[in-house]
């Protein structure tokens, strides 16, 4: 009978696990779905890029009020769930506070630490949930912040919440146990904050202490369970993903756009005075398709945004389409790659890795022209990133697939390549007649 809570353990804990790697898998084998492209040079600016942005939330504290909020629920967080190393032993061999006898002094440290930070993270994530829900800031009010999205973000600082009262309860409770020299609960570790918890309990037992302990126990690590499975379906998976996005990000100066090699080819041949004009041109196969009409003609560090995308909202409110009210949202972009990426990819696992087309595309089922021609290329929302998302990148490819696959484009801008091609200007007279304006005699 003694080892029915540990093998009790053993598959609760291995039914979270699995779980959580098939999830994984979901998400690696969707990003695998786009195509091919080298991030692996400069591999030192890459690592530092990735420390920076991922590790230190170097971007982060360009906000200082949410910059810090989110840089003690991090660290917290992560530095708490440390712990959970010692309740996965516990659980596996029965024992408890394993790790106290080898660490002496410096286990009641840690524990008073943990204590702490677990405070400071209840107090922010409440501070969180007050800025989305009693404040309002306006870059969690746009419409693509509705319905799922804006519940999804109120989920996880509910299950911060929950998960930092089970921690402190749980010691609170452990510690009036080793008050009472309880058997198995040797005196370990220092609770600056449960203590103050301590009296919500008073009235147990010996025995109700012990049950009221074990249940702490065991919702703490099945919440943690469940809130390492819920992370596929919400937009925190960017807690594991930050890392690699951060280190595949692009490097190159903002400024530099990317040309497509087979236009830049036929240009070349054009311009060339040593090219025979009626020779015919080099044999090469053509592209499938010029630019991206879905998410299955990206590359996948662009998917790998999509995925990563915290939703914060910092790229749409630097926007200056959106701030003058037009209706492109960068966030928008990267959580409808986002969506039709999961449903391209659930397509692909119903038909043995195959796609069958549904009669949908990311352009215009979820995102329309109007979005993408209101970019003004600025770049502003690839700098406000914290974790290093590109949006431009897929809108300037959509916009290549419009030009070039479909011939669409606003008429001001045909209008524009034709006074080029004409006038060898934008503008709709000859480029002899340009400088006539200079001219006084002919202005009067």
């Amino acid at each position: 009978m003694t080892f029915i809570p540990n093998i009790l353990f053993f598959i609760v804990f291995s039914i979270g696990l699995s779980l959580f790697v098939v999830n994984i898998k979901k998400v690696i084998s969707n990003i695998r779905l786009g195509k091919d492209i080298d991030r692996n040079d400069r591999k030192k600016e890459r690592w530092i890029n990735m420390t920076l942005l991922a590790l230190g939330q170097s971007k982060m504290v360009h906000r200082p009020v949410s910059g810090i909020l989110h840089i003690i629920v991090y660290v917290g967080f992560i530095l708490i769930n440390i712990e959970l190393l010692e309740i996965i032993v516990d659980g596996l061999l029965g024992t408890h506070r394993v790790f106290a006898p080898y660490l002496g002094g410096f286990y009641n440290f840690l524990i008073g630490t943990f204590e702490i930070l677990a405070f400071l993270v209840f107090i922010s994530v409440i501070i969180f949930w007050m800025r989305r829900n009693i404040i309002k800031l306006k870059r969690f009010m746009n419409p693509e912040m509705k319905g799922w999205p804006k519940n999804d973000a109120d989920f996880i600082l509910y299950f911060e919440i929950v998960l930092m009262f089970l921690f402190l309860s749980m010691n609170a409770t452990d510690g009036l146990l080793q008050d009472l020299n309880t058997p198995h609960y040797l005196k370990a570790g220092a609770y600056p904050i449960s203590i103050y918890l301590q009296p919500l309990y008073d009235g147990f037992s010996q025995s109700g202490l012990i049950v009221l302990e074990r249940t702490f126990w065991w919702l703490h690590i099945i919440g943690i369970l469940i809130f390492a499975n819920y992370l596929y379906y919400s937009k925190h998976l960017h807690i594991l993903l930050a890392f690699p996005n951060t280190y595949y990000a692009n490097l190159d100066s903002k400024g530099k756009f990317k040309n497509n090699s087979n236009v830049t080819k036929e240009v070349r041949l054009m311009m060339d005075p040593n090219i025979d004009p009626f020779a015919s041109a080099p044999s090469e196969s053509p592209p499938e398709k010029f630019g991206v009409s879905d998410v299955i003609d990206m590359n996948w560090v662009q998917l790998l945004n999509a995925y990563t995308c915290t939703e914060c909202g910092r790229c749409t409110s630097e926007c200056p389409a959106n701030q003058t009210g037009k209706k492109l949202s960068p966030r928008k972009i990267m959580m409808d790659t986002r969506d039709r990426l999961v449903e391209v990819g659930e397509n692909y696992r119903k038909n043995k890795q195959k796609f069958i087309p549904d009669g949908k595309e990311l352009l215009n089922d979820y995102i329309s022209t109007e979005e993408l021609w209101a970019c003004t290329s600025c770049n502003a929302c690839v700098e406000a990133c914290p974790i290093g998302i590109d949006p431009l990148s897929i809108i300037m490819d959509m916009r290549q697939y419009l030009v070039m696959e479909k011939s669409s484009a606003p008429g001001d801008l045909n209008n524009m390549m034709s006074n080029i091609e004409n006038n060898g200007a934008p503008w709709p007279f000859n480029n002899q007649d340009r400088l006539l304006w200079a001219n006084e005699d002919q202005i009067n």
